[in-house]
């Protein structure tokens, strides 16, 4: 899943700071723990609020729909909490197409993913604890392929639908909507919202790692999980270097 760092935020004008070069780890550390802190913190709201819309409710038949509205109003409120902290990725993949645009350096992609991963993990572990269904053992919000895919389906699918959230990104980088972010939030979770609803009923539309990882570490799932690395992985990385390379210098 995720989001764009805000032009303003408070990331970028950390890392547009003169750091002396002999500059240690621990003084690393003191600049950037709170956008680091804040990537985990997002991220596990993220899986939390996402995957506790897809939890089946007793006498009600959930409409395929909530998970995508769930996930997409996470995002939402995650970017307006988090975006000016630390750009509010949540997403590996995100975090890819930020370090190719060098929106970041390579050490806080680095930190960004693991802590990431570690807040999806810790999110939907929450899950676990609170909700009143064993949500682990009927693998409540895994992302699985479609019966009748394969792993080429999948991965294309994944593929798309982690690219245009990358175009996305990549326009709200580009130079000339510097001044273009009102409404950010609800753009991008209106974006989830659409990707969501179109690619769901084929892969889960997870176009984020981190989201997808989760719940497989809580429920021993790892059926094709290699593609939802994979997939957004690529998908990302094609998008940003094309919109860079083709769209960067216009208008």
């Amino acid at each position: 899943m995720t989001v764009a760092p805000n032009p303003q935020s408070v990331l970028e004008v950390i890392e547009n700071k003169m750091i002396p070069e002999k500059s240690t780890a621990i003084n690393w550390c003191k600049i950037q723990w709170r956008a680091v802190l804040a990537e985990m913190v997002a991220t596990m709201m993220l899986v939390l609020f996402g995957c506790m819309a897809c939890i089946p409710l007793d006498g009600f038949d959930l409409p395929s729909m909530y998970g995508a509205f769930g996930f997409g109003l996470a995002v939402l409120f995650n970017i307006q909490i988090f975006g000016h902290i630390s750009g509010a990725h949540m997403n590996p993949a995100v975090t890819v197409a930020a370090l190719i645009w060098k929106k970041l350096s390579f050490p806080l992609a680095v930190a960004y993913v693991i802590a990431q991963c570690l807040g999806a993990i810790l999110g939907y572990g929450i899950l676990v604890g609170v909700s009143p269904m064993n949500v682990a053992e009927n693998g409540v919000c895994l992302t699985l392929p479609h019966a009748n895919h394969n792993f080429y389906n999948t991965l294309g699918i994944e593929i798309v639908l982690t690219s245009a959230l990358s175009l996305l990104n990549c326009a709200f980088w580009h130079p000339a909507n510097h001044e273009k972010i009102e409404s950010l939030a609800i753009k991008f979770g209106l974006a989830i919202v659409g990707l969501s609803l179109a690619g769901g009923p084929w892969t889960g539309a997870s176009m984020n790692p981190a989201r997808s990882l989760g719940p497989a570490v809580w429920t021993g799932n790892w059926t094709m999980h290699w593609v939802y690395w994979l997939g957004p992985m690529i998908g990302t990385s094609i998008a940003a270097v094309f919109y860079k390379i083709t769209f960067f210098n216009y208008p």
